[in-house]
């Protein structure tokens, strides 16, 4: 063997490492690069731009399919949402929720949330139950047990204590009956036709020695003579009055007669038939002016100030933040059995109004070359250098078998 030569021995597996790793490190550029389309003459300049720029929009819908037919199933969306939602972590947000509600209602300086509650409470007092008191008052049964129990336990069982007694005697014999208003009531009593017919009644229904007197003297001199002094005499008449009710006690016969008065002295039907005519009459009232007497009575309220007083005696309140780990779990358990339900059908609704697959499309087509070869080779980096590795030493690997055929032709 001629060793001066050498270098066609050499040669072959040195091209041959050199072409195989540059041609595949090339190949994989190609894939990329030239990220745009060059033109030269107006001719578009074969493979350009790269395989993977020149076909974006197809790779974006192949791994949108690739993506939601094997990974992003229906089952497995589920199996995620449960994962998601489980009741702690449902808890746990429910809570996170309220709490910041109420520091933002705490922090709200504009009131808006008394407002709001103003609002609602205006519109149920003043509207809605008004109507639906009209419509309930309807009914013949409607609040039939409350005014029972109301007229058992209250009316019936209520009297008079002995200083209520005697207030109440001392303000209808001062301010309801007082003399004056009797001595009016005597004078427009005792009209000419109501002596006449006293008169004539007195005579034609005694007997004996009133009979006499009747007929005799009669009664109507003395009504003429008491209702003229009534009317000459007022403040005579007023003091004789005001004297016989202090002699007759008056005041103590009218004190004990209050205090006596109860609805259960009376018989047992009358009471049956009061209770009924109690109940229907608070029914009646309320049907035809219940609605305008709770619109009237809203009207007059401050709702804005109340709902002020309210939102801040809540959001203080102990047992509002004592409260608030409760009706989360009370939320998450509703949550949790609303899901265990309707999950399924939750979820074939979702996948559509989010359309996954076209965000995965757009978020693809949107990702320059650059990026995307970035990304992908962030991804197999060491499989695309471990391709072009291999090219060399396949190109490596020819070229040596190159060699060993010209050596065994020489030998």
């Amino acid at each position: 063997m001629d060793w001066s030569n050498i270098w066609l021995y050499i040669t072959p597996p040195v091209a041959g490492g050199i072409i195989g790793y540059f041609t595949n490190d090339l190949a994989i550029k190609m894939l990329f690069r030239p990220y745009r389309a060059i033109y030269i003459g107006g001719r578009r300049v074969p493979f350009t731009p790269g395989l993977i720029p020149r076909n974006q929009e197809r790779l974006a819908k192949n791994i949108s399919n690739t993506i939601m037919n094997s990974l992003l199933t229906p089952d497995e969306i589920q199996n995620l949402a449960r994962r998601l939602l489980q009741t702690e972590r449902v808890q746990a947000a429910i809570l996170w929720l309220l709490r910041m509600a109420l520091d933002q209602v705490q922090l709200d300086k504009e009131q808006k949330t008394a407002r709001i509650v103003a609002g609602i409470l205006r519109d149920l007092l003043g509207e809605s139950v008004p109507r639906l008191l009209k419509v309930l008052a309807r009914r013949e049964d409607f609040l039939e047990a409350q005014i029972n129990q109301i007229f058992d336990q209250v009316l019936l069982e209520f009297t008079l204590s002995e200083e209520q007694a005697d207030r109440l005697a001392d303000w209808l014999l001062h301010v309801v009956l007082p003399p004056n208003t009797i001595r009016v009531a005597i004078v427009d009593f005792l009209t000419d036709r109501t002596i006449q017919t006293i008169d004539d009644s007195f005579r034609e229904k005694t007997s004996g020695t009133y009979w006499v007197v009747a007929n005799l003297f009669g009664l109507r001199n003395s009504l003429t003579r008491l209702r003229t002094y009534c009317l000459d005499e007022k403040d005579a008449t007023n003091n004789r009055i005001e004297e016989l009710v202090a002699d007759l006690k008056v005041k103590g016969r009218l004190k004990e007669f209050l205090q006596n008065l109860s609805l259960q002295n009376l018989p047992v039907g009358t009471v049956r038939q009061l209770r009924k005519t109690t109940r229907d009459t608070v029914r009646q009232y309320l049907q035809t002016r219940g609605s305008d007497v709770l619109k009237g009575f809203s009207d007059s309220l401050n709702w804005e100030h109340i709902a002020v007083l309210l939102v801040k005696r809540l959001s203080n309140s102990e047992v509002v933040n004592s409260s608030l780990e409760v009706v989360s779990k009370e939320l998450a358990l509703v949550l949790e059995r609303y899901l265990e339900r309707d999950l399924e059908k939750i979820v074939i609704q979702t996948i559509p109004i989010l359309s996954i697959d076209q965000v995965i499309i757009d978020r693809v087509k949107s990702t320059s070359p650059a990026d995307l070869e970035n990304a992908i080779e962030g991804i197999v980096k060491n499989e695309l250098q471990a391709i072009v590795t291999l090219g060399g030493i396949l190109g490596l690997v020819v070229g040596s078998m190159q060699t060993a055929l010209l050596l065994f032709r020489n030998f």
